[in-house]
């Protein structure tokens, strides 16, 4: 009698506690699997941003989570079902604090899935980064806007330099991928035991760009190309008027905005001036070590 009462509690206990199993609503955690991520090339992005990682399903931005870490291969866990519909991965660089739940328009690579994987490559360009592949450019040094109008030239010419041929105007000298929103080319000259000094961002390669901080008094609008004469307003470090031969040059690919005031790690062409101001020009190379790219797999 007594082991009949037993059982008949434990069975009573077993049908309560699947009932409530069945009626508590919970729903079962959908299934996930591994995305592999391997990159290389990319830098710490300094404070208030951050790298974060989206597949692309029905058209749709799926976040993949913020990078914690630059050291690679890292794998992460993502809904099955939306993984394997995923058409494209992306990186893009986000404020750190970002309510957005949309991707910013910074997205530094990106690449289409071939069956379970990806190769990703440059995404600031509005084309396939294998432009990159035929860019050049080239620079000559001049001080057009410390030249009064018909005065002539004032023969200090290594104290500027300007992205193009010399003419009257200058023509464009650089021939770069169009950048995609969220980007901006910026021209720098090295300076040893100090560092690099911006020339200024820029869009188009026939037309002045965003800045004339460090030019004369006399033309400070400068011709219509990229370019810079140092002159005035010489930050800490630096001194004025600024000798560019001899110097390393670049033009690095910025996050617009920019939290940083030194270069960003993509630094598609580089150079170096030589002793000769115009008429002459010098050759910047292509410098494609530099741009970021990797793989992902799911």
């Amino acid at each position: 009698m007594i082991r009949k009462m037993i059982l008949g509690v434990l069975a009573l206990g077993i049908f309560a506690t699947s009932c409530s199993n069945d009626d508590d609503g919970s729903t079962p955690s959908p299934a996930t699997s591994t995305l592999t991520i391997d990159f290389t090339g990319l830098a710490p992005l300094g404070d208030n941003y951050v790298y974060e990682g989206w597949i692309i399903v029905d058209g749709a931005p799926v976040s993949t989570g913020v990078l914690t870490s630059l050291t690679f291969p890292q794998t992460i866990q993502i809904a099955t079902e939306q993984l394997a519909a995923a058409t494209k991965f992306v990186l893009s660089i986000e404020p750190e604090s970002d309510t957005d739940p949309a991707p910013a328009a910074t997205k530094i690579l990106a690449g289409d899935f071939s069956g379970n994987s990806a190769n990703v490559l440059p995404a600031p360009v509005t084309t396939d980064a294998s432009n990159f592949l035929s860019s050049t450019g080239k620079f000559f040094l001049r001080t057009p806007t410390d030249e009064a109008a018909g005065s002539g030239n004032n023969m200090n010419d290594e104290y500027g330099i300007w992205f193009g041929t010399p003419g009257a105007p200058p023509t464009a000298g650089l021939d770069l991928p169009t950048l995609s929103a969220g980007w901006k080319y910026e021209g720098w000259v090295v300076v040893e035991g100090v560092g690099p000094i911006s020339t200024g961002t820029f869009t188009g390669f026939a037309e002045v760009d965003d800045s004339n901080d460090f030019s004369g008094t006399e033309n400070n609008a400068g011709p219509p190309i990229p370019g810079e004469d140092f002159f005035l307003n010489a930050p800490a470090g630096f001194t004025f008027p600024l000798d560019v031969r001899g110097r390393d040059v670049v033009i690095s690919i910025e996050p617009d905005p920019d939290n940083s005031t030194d270069p960003f790690s993509m630094k598609p062409l580089a150079g170096t001036a030589g002793n000769d101001t115009a008429p002459t020009t010098y050759d910047l190379a292509l410098n494609l070590v530099s741009l970021p790219s990797g793989t992902v797999s799911r």
